[in-house]
């Protein structure tokens, strides 16, 4: 069974830095691409950013240059540095991951299995 276990969410006032962790199991990690996706009350859906597992990764355009995506194999995890964060990366953040899941330095797709989400919100 798939299971991906998001924590490392809070509050943080604008500026701030967070870092993310998606704990994953139930698959072959190493295999797979995975990704951050994230949604505040009233949006849609975003995709922020998605590491592959040939190494590609993507970044949203409303978060470059302040966020960094990076993946531990041995540890099956993937990490999300978020710094510089602003009120509008007030969110729930969820990781996101599938077999043969889109994932580029050109934009990312959604995969079927999901994480409970972790709340992120700036606010001073």
């Amino acid at each position: 069974e798939v299971q991906l276990q998001a924590s490392g969410g809070g509050l943080v006032q604008p500026g701030g830095s967070l870092r993310l962790s998606c704990a994953s199991s139930g698959f072959t990690f190493d295999a797979y691409a995975i990704g951050w996706f994230r949604q505040a009350p009233g949006k849609e859906r975003e995709g922020v950013s998605c590491f592959s597992s040939t190494g590609y990764i993507y970044y949203a355009d409303s978060v470059k240059g302040r966020f960094s995506i990076s993946r531990d194999n041995a540890k099956s995890t993937v990490y999300l540095q978020m710094n510089s964060l602003k009120p509008d990366d007030t969110a729930v953040y969820y990781c996101n991951t599938a077999k043969d899941v889109y994932c580029t330095e050109y934009g990312m797709g959604i995969g079927g299995y999901w994480g409970q989400g972790t709340q992120v919100t700036v606010s001073s």
